[in-house]
């Protein structure tokens, strides 16, 4: 009699799940098992924010496996003496998972299936991606580093697959071991501040299929629509992809099928399709260049110098406090909903890396802790993009006025008013320029710095020429 165990990880859904289908055709028992791993770098040890909707999300799946007359395993522990322990109790003769790719995972899983294939089957399985890491490279064998021709290939290789269905049948054995409460991996803070963030959200697998299916209608305007912060221009589904609640094939499956209903929709869908191949190329580069977690892919920049006494700036710009009021409406509602949008993000992090000179790193590490969307290859990814030290990056010298952006993306200032409340009573023109157009406003901070010294100075440290260019990948899709 076959048993197996399943160990999800960043794939905590029931459809279009590999390892789940498969283990479901191929043994008669079936124990779902999730592992709150200390391993850097694993799911539950990303950033506060992340850890409140990992709790929820593991609610949510186990909630959908006793539908099916199962339930979810939780442990807590190094993940190999934990799955050991589960073979010896339970008589479990296969284990399957599907694989993650930060680096320090990969090589745990690496030494897992290696030490547990002497005592029973193992297999892993891609969940994550429309393709591998490894199946999309260049003529000569070599990874891409710019976008545009990666996603070319893409497209060559295929991007449309049919997901798996849900589970035939998923048994229990008689012996299925108990499981500690989610309340006991301590994922939520202790000071609830979590409560009024996840009033802005819906988790887990049913939640992630309802919000594509209710974007796709919208998706014609989407090339457009998702530069405008004050609208709901983008699906909202990066906190989704990144906990495997939706898999990016379901997302492209049902996106080509609302197509071929719509063809009106194509530009716009099309775009939203090449998006999630942004996020692929994020994968892409951290498998290539593991160190790029850490340090640039740009090697010029290892001397880059970075300012050294910025705790000041950095604690300004963290509170939204930062005189700019596109900034701060985006990093204020980071703080109230753990997630911004994805313009706003791309104008925070050039104030912080460009005009402030704080290092990349340091920004990379507060997003990681507050966004409920912290994936870290394409965390990372975003703001070595927006550094301009990184692969297909936005050159150093593409350095984003705040001021500007807000008066093209937000016009009409819906959205600083939303999340600056104390800019509601200016008009339309001063709500961009509080300081300069407004009399008598005392509860609204002076810039941060000057915008066009400090641009001055960025130039200078990396003796380059001025541009206007756009960039353009969207990574909170």
């Amino acid at each position: 009699m076959t048993t197996a165990l399943v160990w999800l990880r960043q794939d905590l859904r029931l459809a279009d799940n590999p390892a789940l289908y498969q283990a479901c055709r191929a043994c008669k028992h079936v124990i779902p098992v999730f592992i709150d791993d200390p391993l850097p770098g694993s799911v539950s040890q990303l950033g506060a924010a992340s850890r409140v909707w990992l709790h929820h999300s593991l609610q949510a799946l186990d909630a959908g496996l006793q539908t099916l007359g199962n339930r979810l395993i939780l442990r807590q522990g190094a993940a190999l003496p934990v799955l050991q322990q589960l073979i010896t109790s339970t008589g479990a003769t296969h284990v399957y998972w599907n694989r993650v790719y930060d680096p320090a995972s990969l090589a745990r899983d690496k030494h897992i299936k290696e030490t547990l294939k002497q005592t029973c089957e193992v297999h892993s399985f891609n969940a994550s991606l429309l393709n591998e890491p490894w199946e999309v490279l260049k003529a000569d064998g070599t990874p891409y580093k710019v976008f545009t021709p990666f996603w070319k290939a893409m497209l060559k290789h295929g991007i449309q697959y049919l997901p798996l269905p849900l589970p035939e049948r998923m048994v229990a054995p008689a012996n299925l071991p108990d499981s500690l409460p989610v309340d006991a991996l301590g994922l939520l803070p202790t000071i609830r501040w979590d409560t009024d963030m996840m009033t802005h959200w819906q988790v887990g697998e049913t939640a992630a299929m309802q919000k594509l299916l209710a974007f796709l209608p919208q998706g014609a305007d989407y090339k457009e629509a998702r530069n405008l912060p004050a609208q709901t221009g983008t699906a909202r589904l990066s906190p989704h992809l990144h906990f495997g609640e939706i898999s990016p094939r379901q997302a492209v499956y049902h996106t080509e099928h609302y197509l071929q209903h719509h063809p009106e929709a194509d530009g716009g869908l099309r775009h939203f399709m090449q998006e999630i191949g942004w996020r692929e190329f994020a994968y892409h580069l951290l498998y290539h260049f593991p160190h790029t977690q850490e340090r640039a892919l740009n090697a010029r920049f290892d001397a880059f110098p970075w300012a050294e006494d910025y705790d000041a700036v950095l604690s300004r710009w963290q509170q939204g406090q930062t005189g700019f009021p596109i900034i701060d409406a985006g990093m204020r509602e980071l703080w109230q909903t753990g997630w911004m949008h994805n313009r706003v993000r791309m104008i925070v992090a050039s104030l912080l890396t460009k005009n402030l000179l704080v290092p990349w790193q340091v920004g990379e590490q507060w997003f990681r802790d507050t966004l409920v969307d912290a994936d870290l290859a394409s965390n990372v990814f975003g703001w070595q993009w927006t550094a301009g030290c990184g692969a297909d990056a936005a050159p150093y010298f593409r350095i984003f006025n705040p001021i500007l952006q807000s008066q093209k993306f937000d016009p009409e200032g819906e959205y600083i008013r939303r999340w600056v409340p104390e800019l509601h009573a200016r008009d339309n023109k001063q709500v961009h320029l509080p300081r300069e157009l407004g009399d008598g406003l005392r509860d609204y901070p002076l810039p941060i710095v000057d915008l066009k010294a400090s641009r001055k100075r960025a130039l200078m440290l990396f003796n380059c020429s001025d541009t206007d260019e756009e960039p353009h990948p969207n990574p909170s899709l």
